[in-house]
C-alpha cells in the first residue's frame, strides 16, 4: 500500500468525474452511459440542457481537475515538495485562483470569497483564512497531505486556509482517519465504521447510518443522503459507496452514476479506494495535472 496513491486517487477520481460534474438527473446519466464509459467524459452543455444540474465546465476538457482537484493538486505538491506551510498554500492559491491565475475555469463561491478575503486583507491576512462554509472544498487538502505524511494537526491546519466549519473538520478529521487505518493494515470496512464513530451531531449520526445497510443500492442512497456540494451530504454517501467499495474503478463509476457534486465527493472517496484498491495505470494515464 503506497501513500502517494491517496493523492493520485482524489485528483484521478476528480479528471473521471469532470465531464458529468453537477448533472442530477441520474435518468440523464444512464442514457449517456449507454453511448459510452462515464469516466473521463468531454463536458457538453447539449447532455444538460432541459436537466436538472449546471454546466460549469465549458472551459475544461477530458482529463483535467475541477477546481477540486486543482486545489487538492496545490496542497499535496506543496506537502511533497520543499514541505507545507499555511503562508505557502496561501500564496499558491492566490497565484492559481486569484486574477490573472494559472487556472482557467468555474471557481465556486468557497474559492471566490477565499480569493476576495486575500485581494482585500492582502499581507494582514488572518490565519486560518477560511470561511465558516460546510462544502467539500476544504475536503481537498487531505489527500495530498497524507501523502506526504502530515499530522492530523497540520493537516488540520491545511483545512482552515479553506474552511472552518466545524462539519468540515470533522470530515476532514475522519478521511485523515481512514487513510491513516488502512496505511496500518486495517480493513477498510473497520476504519470506515471507526472514523464514523468519532463524528459527532447529525454528520456523525449520516455517516452511521451509511454503514449498516447490507444491501447496495447506489442512486437510491444518493437521493436519500442527497447529491449537494454540503459534507451533510457528500461524506454519508461517500461512506455508502465505500463500505461496498470492490475496486477504484467502479467507486468511480458509482459516484458518477449517482450524479450531482461527484467531483466533490471525489476528493474523499477517490483518496481512500485510490489507497485501498491503488490506481490502475490505465486511468492515471488520462489524467492531465
Amino acid at each position: 500500500m503506497v501513500k502517494h496513491d491517496a493523492f493520485l486517487g482524489a485528483l484521478v477520481s476528480d479528471a473521471a468525474s469532470m465531464g458529468l460534474h453537477w448533472l442530477y438527473d441520474q435518468e440523464q446519466i444512464k442514457l449517456i452511459e449507454a453511448t459510452g464509459s462515464l469516466l473521463f467524459r468531454q463536458p457538453d452543455a447539449a447532455v444538460y440542457e432541459g436537466k436538472r444540474g449546471y454546466f460549469a465546465h465549458a472551459t475544461r476538457r477530458a482529463g483535467q481537475l475541477s477546481h477540486y482537484g486543482e486545489s487538492a493538486r496545490i496542497a499535496g505538491l506543496l506537502a511533497l515538495g520543499d514541505g507545507y506551510s499555511v503562508a505557502n498554500h496561501q500564496k499558491e492559491f492566490m497565484a492559481t485562483f486569484g486574477p490573472c491565475g494559472s487556472y482557467v475555469g468555474y471557481a465556486d463561491k468557497p474559492t471566490k470569497q477565499l480569493i476576495a478575503r486575500m485581494l482585500i486583507d492582502g499581507e494582514d491576512l488572518a490565519e486560518p483564512s477560511g470561511m465558516d462554509d460546510d462544502q467539500m472544498p476544504g475536503i481537498c487538502v487531505v489527500p495530498g497531505l497524507f501523502a506526504a505524511s502530515a499530522s492530523e494537526a497540520v493537516t488540520l491546519d491545511a483545512v482552515k486556509v479553506i474552511s472552518t466549519n466545524t462539519d468540515v473538520l470533522q470530515a476532514a478529521k475522519a478521511v485523515h482517519s481512514v487513510l491513516s487505518q488502512l496505511a496500518s493494515g486495517v480493513d477498510l470496512k473497520e476504519a470506515l465504521a471507526t472514523a464514523a464513530k468519532s463524528v459527532e451531531g447529525e454528520l456523525g449520526d449520516l455517516m452511521r447510518e451509511a454503514l449498516i445497510s447490507s444491501s447496495y443500492e447506489p442512486l437510491q442512497a444518493a437521493q436519500h443522503f442527497g447529491l449537494a456540494c454540503y459534507v451533510r451530504h457528500a461524506m454519508p454517501l461517500n461512506w455508502y459507496l465505500l463500505n461496498h467499495a470492490t475496486s477504484f474503478e467502479s467507486s468511480l463509476l458509482d459516484n458518477i452514476r449517482c450524479g450531482g457534486d461527484c467531483c466533490g465527493r471525489s476528493m474523499a472517496l477517490g483518496s481512500i479506494a485510490g489507497l485501498a484498491f491503488g490506481v490502475p495505470d490505465e486511468l492515471l494515464q488520462k489524467t492531465l495535472y
